[in-house]
């Protein structure tokens, strides 16, 4: 299994425990690399969804899991390259919104696969010559 980075929708899973095939997969990554990586661009994205819809309690759960994980940051490289990735995507008409670039850039910088289970929206990066794998952990 190769080092990976944890896009939103996974991570989201795991803490729910909602899909057993992904909490399987989960479990075999905690036990060969100790704790999963995120970018600061899920983080935002948790945390938004959590805040708009009142979950105080769910926020400080968030909060506390987050304390054992890799949280990767958004630094000036991976802002080039996301701005990057949005902007041809945009000029192709295959926009994805502006965080899931965000989150692209920083598996491609950090040579680190992309769990997701949106494989159509970040096809579209590959598509366009961007050299970013991704995996489902689904499937």
């Amino acid at each position: 299994m190769d080092r990976s980075l944890l896009d939103t929708d996974v991570y989201s899973e795991i803490l729910r425990s909602k899909n057993p095939r992904s909490i399987e997969r989960s479990d075999i990554y905690r036990a060969q690399f100790d704790r999963f990586t995120l970018s600061a661009a899920t983080i935002f994205e948790l945390v938004t969804g959590l805040q708009r819809l009142k979950r105080a309690v769910r926020l400080e759960a968030l909060q506390n899991a987050l304390n054992a994980e890799e949280i990767l940051p958004i630094d000036m490289d991976a802002a080039i390259l996301a701005g990057r990735i949005h902007g041809d995507l945009v000029r192709t008409g295959q926009t994805i919104g502006r965080v899931d670039p965000l989150i692209a850039a920083v598996a491609i910088q950090h040579d680190l696969t992309l769990i997701t289970g949106n494989l159509q929206h970040f096809q579209r990066i590959i598509d366009l010559g961007y050299l970013l794998r991704v995996d489902d952990w689904r499937s």
